[in-house]
């Protein structure tokens, strides 16, 4: 999985870089959120911008990501779904779970 990471006034935004976050490939993006939080990592906004496609695999790390992030008492917040994303997190109710932003900016500027 392709993932690249900036800082941003000290939250880390993650860009998925695949189209795709599935069984293929999610278990590379839970290491990844490991790494991450295991370095003190506590707010992340999560880019889904390139993602065409997610499966239960792929909701399954983020959720397990979100409890990660409430455990350190940081967030998880997630930005630019795509259509059928969305859907997904629609048809599953998790967009009552996780705080959705339109773009990454308007995740940060949640955080003021």
């Amino acid at each position: 999985m392709d993932v690249k990471t900036e800082q941003n006034e000290g939250i880390t935004v993650l860009f998925v870089r695949d189209d795709r976050l599935d069984a293929n490939n999610s278990e590379e993006l839970k290491a990844e959120f490991h790494r991450l939080f295991g370095s003190g990592t506590k707010d992340l906004v999560v880019d889904l911008s390139e993602v065409l496609f997610i499966d239960s695999s792929g909701l399954g790390v983020l959720v397990s990501g979100y409890k990660n992030a409430s455990a350190q008492h940081g967030t998880l917040k997630l930005s630019n779904l795509q259509l059928q994303v969305k859907s997904m997190f629609e048809l599953t109710r998790l967009h009552r779970v996780f705080d959705i932003f339109s773009t990454v900016e308007d995740a940060l500027q949640s955080y003021t």
